[in-house]
C-alpha cells in the first residue's frame, strides 16, 4: 500500500487550485474589467506627474525669503511621436534642429515608453506661445512644476538651492524619478523630506491629435500632491543683508547667533552669490561659472573652513587654566614685556606691561600669559603625564564645541581640529614632546583651528557663563512643533559660572579699554575679543568676537576677515556695527564714517579707504 498517495492528490489539487485563481484572475483583469485594459494601453493614455509646491521658507519676523513659482518641462512619450513639421517646432522653442534630434534619439534610447524630460525649465511667459501650439506635436506635452524664487538677494549659503537628482541618490530612494529636483545644499538639502511635500499622478485619455480628452476613468487612479510644510528659520534677514553688504569684496565669514536659544541670526560667507542664479533654466551655466570662480563663492566658509582663532582663543585658555586651579585669577604676571622666551624661542607679544590678574591678560591680550599657563598645565605632574593633562584640555575643548561637529541643521559641517596626545605621539613619539612643543596650541595658534561657527558657539557660551545650545537656521516647522526640540537641551562645559565671570569681565576691559576700543556702541556693553591669526600663505587674518549686551545677551557674534591683518581694524568694526544694528536698528551719526569705510573697503584687491 502507497502511503503517500493522499499526500500527493492533497498537494496536486492545491497547486491546480492556485493555477485556476490566476487564470481567473488574469481573464478577469483583461476581459472583464476594462479599466486594465485602458491603463496599459500607453497610445491613449498619459500618466502626468502632479509636483508638490515645496514649503515656503520665511524668517525669524515672518518675512518670506523664499518661495515658489511655476514653470513647465516639455515631455516626449517617444512612442506617442508622429511626423510633424519640426521646424516649427525648433522655432518656437529657440532651438536648433541637431539638438532637436539628439534629445529625440536619447530619449527613444533611454525608454519609448516612458515620459522623457524635452526641455526642462521653462518660463511660464516663454511658453504661452508653445501651449497654444502643442495640438500639432504628437507625443509632446507639458507638465508644470514650481521651481524656488528669492525676493531678497541674500543668504545664499543659508538657503541653498536645488537641482536635478542624481542617478545615484534615485538608486537609492524610489520615490525620486529622472528629471525630479532635490536639495542640494543649505536649508534645502537637510529639510529636504520636509520641504518636498508628496508628489501626486492623474491619468488623461489622449486621442490621436494629441489632445487631452478628460480624465481616466472619472479620475480613480489620480491622487492629490501634498504640499511641503513651511518652515520659519532664525535668520533675520535685515541683519543678513547689511552683513553681506558689509563683507563685500572681502573674503571670510560672519556667524551671529542668539546664545539663549542657539538659534543663528545671520551666516555669512563671503564673496557669495545672488541664489537666484541657481533657480531656472540657466541654473548649469550659472554654476559652472561660479564653481570655476577663483574666490571660491560656492564654498560654506561659515560653516565649513578651519582657521587659526589666534587671540578669540584666549577667553577658553583662562577659563580652562581656571577651573583645573592651574591659573589665579588675582596672581599679577611680569614675565612678558614684549617678547616671551620658551627656551631659546622667542614668542612675540604686543603688550609691553605687567599683567595684574588674568582679566587684564585678557583684556591686553598677552601672549606670554597664555603661554606659560598653558605649559603650565600641560607639564603638570598633578595628571600622571603630560599625555594625560594635553587630553584633559582637549576635552575642555570638545565640551566647548572645538574640534567637533556643532550639529547645526546644515549638511557637511567641519570639524575644525583640536589636537590631543594621539596626534603628538604620532609626530614626536611617546614621551618625547612637552608643553614647550606645542605651546602655540595655548594663545590659539599651533595645529588648533576652528570653523567660524564654531568660534561664535564658544563666544555664545561665554554669554551663558558656561552653556551653550546646538546652532541651528530652522526654529519652526509648521504642523511639528516636536521638530526642534532637540535643540532646546544645554551642553554642560564643566566650566563654572563664576570662572566665566571672570573672563566675561576680561572681555569687557577688551572693548573698554583694551584690543577693541573701536568698537564700543554707545549704551550698550560689548563684551568682545580681538584676534589676529598668523596665515603662513599671506597677511594675518583679522578676527573678532564679541557679544552684548553683557547681561541678558541677545546676540553673540564672529567676524573673519582674510588676510587683513589685526582683529581691530576691519573684524571689529564690522561686528560692531551689525550688533548695533540688530540692537538698535540704525547706526549712529558718528560712526557712519566708520560704516562707510568698511562698505567701500574692499580687501581682495587692497583698494579701501
Amino acid at each position: 500500500m502507497d502511503f503517500f498517495q493522499p499526500r500527493r492528490a492533497v498537494i496536486l489539487g492545491v497547486f491546480i487550485a492556485v493555477i485556476a485563481v490566476f487564470i481567473l484572475r488574469l481573464f478577469y483583469l483583461q476581459v472583464v474589467d476594462s479599466r486594465y485594459k485602458q491603463l496599459a494601453n500607453s497610445s491613449s493614455l498619459r500618466r502626468v506627474t502632479l509636483y508638490p509646491a515645496r514649503g515656503l521658507v520665511y524668517d525669524r519676523h515672518r518675512k518670506l525669503i523664499l518661495y515658489n513659482k511655476a514653470e513647465y518641462d516639455l515631455m516626449v512619450m517617444p512612442v506617442q511621436t508622429k511626423k510633424f513639421d519640426t521646424l516649427e517646432f525648433c522655432r518656437l522653442l529657440g532651438m536648433e534642429k541637431e539638438v532637436f534630434v539628439s534629445t529625440l534619439k536619447k530619449a527613444y534610447k533611454s525608454s519609448p515608453y516612458r515620459p522623457y524630460v524635452f526641455v526642462k525649465g521653462i518660463q511660464a511667459n516663454e511658453f504661452a506661445t508653445l501651449r497654444e501650439a502643442m495640438f500639432q506635436f504628437p507625443g509632446f506635452y507639458s507638465q508644470v512644476r514650481t521651481v524656488r524664487s528669492y525676493p531678497y538677494q541674500a543668504g545664499a549659503h543659508v538657503l541653498g538651492y536645488i537641482g536635478e537628482v542624481s542617478p545615484k541618490r534615485i538608486g537609492k530612494e524610489p520615490y525620486y524619478k529622472q528629471g525630479d529636483y532635490i536639495g542640494i545644499t543649505g536649508i534645502e538639502e537637510y529639510y529636504e523630506n520636509i520641504l518636498r511635500g508628496v508628489k501626486g499622478v492623474r491619468y488623461r485619455l489622449v486621442d490621436v491629435n494629441n489632445r487631452e480628452q478628460g480624465s481616466f476613468n472619472n479620475g480613480a487612479f489620480d491622487t492629490i500632491a501634498e504640499p511641503g510644510r513651511n518652515v520659519i528659520s532664525s535668520i533675520d534677514i535685515d541683519l543678513q543683508q547689511y552683513g553681506e553688504k558689509l563683507m563685500q569684496n572681502k573674503i571670510g565669514s560672519v556667524v551671529a547667533i542668539d546664545p539663549g536659544t542657539g538659534e543663528v541670526l545671520a551666516l555669512i560667507s563671503s564673496p557669495s552669490y545672488d541664489p537666484s542664479l541657481l533657480s531656472g533654466k540657466d541654473r548649469g551655466k550659472n554654476f559652472s561659472k561660479l564653481y570655476a570662480d577663483s574666490l571660491k563663492p560656492l564654498f560654506n566658509r561659515a560653516i565649513k573652513a578651519p582657521y587659526p582663532p589666534g587671540s578669540t582663543f584666549k577667553p577658553l585658555m583662562a577659563a580652562v587654566g581656571m577651573q583645573e586651579g592651574i591659573i589665579d585669577p588675582n596672581r599679577p604676571f611680569d614675565l612678558c614685556h614684549g617678547s616671551y622666551f620658551v627656551g631659546n624661542r622667542r614668542i612675540g607679544c604686543h603688550f609691553t606691561g605687567s599683567s595684574a590678574n588674568v582679566q587684564e591678560a585678557i583684556a591686553h591680550s598677552c601672549n606670554g600669559y597664555f603661554a606659560h599657563y598653558f605649559m603650565q598645565m600641560v607639564n603638570n605632574n598633578k595628571y600622571g603625564n603630560v599625555a594625560n593633562a594635553l587630553d584633559i584640555w582637549n576635552a575642555y575643548l570638545k565640551r566647548a564645541g572645538v574640534g567637533v561637529k556643532t550639529g547645526i541643521d546644515l549638511p557637511n559641517e567641519g570639524y575644525g581640529f583640536a589636537p590631543d596626545s594621539k596626534i603628538y605621539d604620532k609626530w614626536y613619539h611617546p614621551g618625547q614632546w612637552r608643553g614647550a612643543t606645542i605651546v602655540s596650541d595655548g594663545f590659539g595658534q599651533g595645529e588648533l583651528s576652528e570653523t567660524p561657527l564654531q568660534i561664535c558657539n564658544v563666544i555664545s557660551m561665554f554669554a551663558n557663563r558656561g552653556v551653550w545650545y546646538t546652532p541651528h537656521l530652522v526654529k519652526e516647522v509648521e504642523g511639528d512643533p516636536n521638530a526642534t526640540r532637540a535643540y532646546r537641551i544645554p551642553h554642560q562645559t564643566g566650566l563654572d559660572k563664576d570662572v566665566c565671570e571672570i573672563v566675561v569681565d576680561g572681555m569687557k576691559d577688551v572693548v573698554e579699554e583694551g584690543t577693541a576700543r573701536v568698537a564700543k556702541i554707545p549704551g550698550i556693553t560689548l563684551c568682545g575679543k580681538t584676534g589676529t591669526a598668523e596665515n603662513p600663505h599671506g597677511d594675518d587674518h583679522s578676527l573678532f568676537v564679541c557679544f552684548a549686551p553683557m547681561d541678558n545677551p541677545k546676540i553673540a557674534i564672529a567676524v573673519i576677515v582674510e588676510n587683513s591683518g589685526f582683529g581691530a581694524t576691519w573684524a571689529a568694526p564690522i561686528a560692531s556695527l551689525m550688533i548695533e544694528k540688530y540692537l538698535k536698528g540704525s547706526i549712529a551719526e558718528d560712526r557712519l564714517p566708520m560704516e562707510k569705510r568698511m562698505l567701500e573697503g574692499d580687501m581682495i584687491h587692497k583698494n579701501h579707504p
